[in-house]
């Protein structure tokens, strides 16, 4: 196999969840042979995430950290992870992965992802909550509220055939769909800093291509350590303007 696979993660103080996410990244990457590199950004944190991702990187040459000194939110991160990926993706059909870094994501989807972009000719691949098969474990009752809310909105307004989890950030990209996205739309790729900003990525790229579906997987938010970072109310009214002013 001559493509990667880049997975990319945004980080804000997750250094309880870090080190079993990338273990077992590395576990579904060896047993289907995957060339791959990890871009993990640090965005500001409080915790001791740095020293986390240094120790791991000392026996992982594959691993690479990008820092943010200070907090700059989630949309940033992202971006700054996407530009990341970018740089260790040069072939069009290289895929790069973002996920959540909580370990509430499961690598383990990642190639049945890869094989919808490389097999079954998608451009874009998001793990969805709602399809057959799909299943929503230890999620708060508000959160499951906010998705479904979402789900909604985005069906009236963005309207992808095969999409129903227009907000899950768990998602994988042809490396030529985002680096068209990124030389389209510079800086100005990701301007919303809190969650909106994965729903804001999605339109973005919906403009460009269509080719975009999904697979099922299992949200563990059981295993999760820490408080949610999730803003309700911002993240709500962040949502809403972007799709009524479909920017």
């Amino acid at each position: 196999m001559t493509q990667k696979i880049v997975l990319a993660l945004p980080a804000y103080n997750e250094s309880a969840n870090l080190e079993p996410l990338i273990i077992a990244a590395e576990q579904v990457f060896a047993t289907n042979n995957y060339p791959f590199d990890i871009v993990v950004v640090n965005d500001g944190s409080s915790d001791n995430t740095l020293d986390v991702l240094k120790h791991l990187a000392e026996s992982r040459p594959h691993l690479h950290i990008e820092n943010h000194p200070q907090n700059r939110g989630l949309g940033a991160a992202i971006k700054t992870s996407i530009v990341a990926a970018l740089a260790l993706a040069p072939a069009d059909d290289d895929i790069i992965v973002n996920m959540d870094a909580d370990n509430t994501h499961d690598p383990k989807y990642i190639p049945s992802m890869a094989d919808k972009i490389w097999k079954g000719g998608y451009d874009c691949v998001i793990a969805s909550r709602y399809q057959a098969g799909s299943e929503e474990v230890g999620v708060p009752f508000f959160r499951l509220m906010l998705s479904r809310g979402a789900r909604l909105l985005f069906q009236l307004f963005l309207r992808l055939p095969e999409v129903r989890d227009y907000t899950c950030g768990y998602r994988a990209y042809r490396a030529s769909l985002l680096r068209e996205a990124v030389s389209l739309h510079g800086d100005g790729l990701i301007t919303r800093q809190g969650f909106a900003c994965t729903d804001e990525l999605l339109v973005r790229l919906s403009t460009i291509s269509r080719k975009i579906t999904e697979v099922p997987f299992v949200l563990r938010y059981d295993k999760k350590q820490g408080r949610s970072k999730l803003p309700l109310m911002k993240t709500v009214a962040e949502t809403l303007k972007m799709l009524i002013l479909k920017k």
